[in-house]
């Protein structure tokens, strides 16, 4: 370990970790959560226009001495994001990341987790809703934890759908089919994996198959609502990446659920199946793992990266910083 701080580029980013990677490092500190060892920031944002939001997001993993927070704001779909990471030893600077990648394989890996844990186990087909920059890396890593074959991509413009179907069949050799509508897309599907900016739900149980596993991965604050109430109805398991944060920001949980504790003992937080190993009930109907984002999986991969960035010498180290009084008149 060096004294300096690092800046750590996406470059150095995804030279040190593959999504994969990012999947077991998540698990790793999920783990941890379960047992006390990490907590989570509570999530803030501010809308500042009709969809667009500033986000902030921290937590403390005490098992790896490392606690940090992530901020950006997402102004028409782009964004520049930092994540910093600070010693729990002695509260010093250990790393500035750039984090936008490293968003991108949280997200996605996330979505792994949840798949990993609940979708069946001979799924062979994805549905995929939404064509943003988190769809790709979501749909590649479906594929990392189950037997993937064949992804049917629908999203509102003709064109991107086309675009990243042929991104997928490219890049990671699946079949990847077009679809003109929501209902094409999730007809039989065992996985489906809605990631939009919807702001009305686009998602009813009765489009989704018996026995399919829902990640519902983009409504992050309350204004946007992907599935219709509904599909509760028909959730044999209900996992979500944070239940405080879920309480706050998911206009679909806060609708079925309210404000009050009954109900919500129904709501699993991942890291708790992790620490059973809990897998897809047998003969269940419907399995639905929400995730509206949290510090802790940003951790999780700043921790892992900034370890083999030392270990492997990438990075910049930052300027030694002098403390100078600040100035009162």
């Amino acid at each position: 370990m060096t004294d300096a701080p690092l800046w750590i580029t996406e470059a150095d980013v995804a030279a040190t970790m593959s999504l994969p990677d990012a999947i077991g490092a998540l698990e790793r500190v999920l783990a941890m959560e379960a047992g006390g060892g990490a907590a989570n920031l509570p999530k803030t944002h501010l809308m500042v226009a009709a969809n667009d939001a500033m986000h902030a997001i921290g937590a403390a993993v005490a098992g790896a001495g490392i606690c940090g927070t992530k901020t950006w704001v997402n102004v028409g779909g782009r964004s520049q994001t930092v994540l910093i990471l600070f010693s729990l030893e002695d509260g010093r600077l250990r790393a500035v990341v750039e984090a936008t990648a490293l968003g991108q394989m949280r997200t996605a890996a996330m979505t792994g987790v949840g798949t990993a844990r609940l979708a069946p186990e001979d799924a062979r087909c994805l549905a995929l809703i939404g064509t943003g920059k988190q769809a790709f890396p979501s749909a590649a890593a479906c594929a990392a934890v189950r037997g993937i074959e064949e992804v049917r991509v629908h999203s509102r413009r003709a064109d991107a759908r086309a675009a990243l179907a042929a991104r997928i069949e490219d890049e990671l050799g699946l079949r990847a089919v077009p679809s003109a509508s929501v209902e094409e897309a999730v007809a039989d599907a065992p996985i489906v994996t809605a990631i939009t900016n919807a702001t009305e739900p686009f998602l009813s149980a009765a489009m989704l198959a018996h026995g399919a596993h829902l990640n519902a991965m983009g409504a992050i604050v309350p204004v946007r609502v992907e599935f219709a109430q509904d599909v509760f109805e028909r959730c044999d398991v209900i996992a979500v990446d944070t239940v405080d944060g879920v309480r706050a920001l998911s206009a679909e949980f806060r609708a079925r659920f309210g404000g009050g504790d009954a109900g919500w003992e129904t709501v699993r937080p991942i890291s708790r199946l992790i620490a059973e190993d809990a897998r897809r009930p047998a003969g269940c109907d419907l399995t639905l793992f929400k995730a509206v984002g949290m510090g802790m999986s940003d951790l999780a991969l700043g921790i892992e990266i900034l370890a083999r960035a030392e270990a492997e010498g990438l990075g910049t180290p930052v300027p030694e910083r002098v403390r100078v009084p600040p100035r009162l008149r």
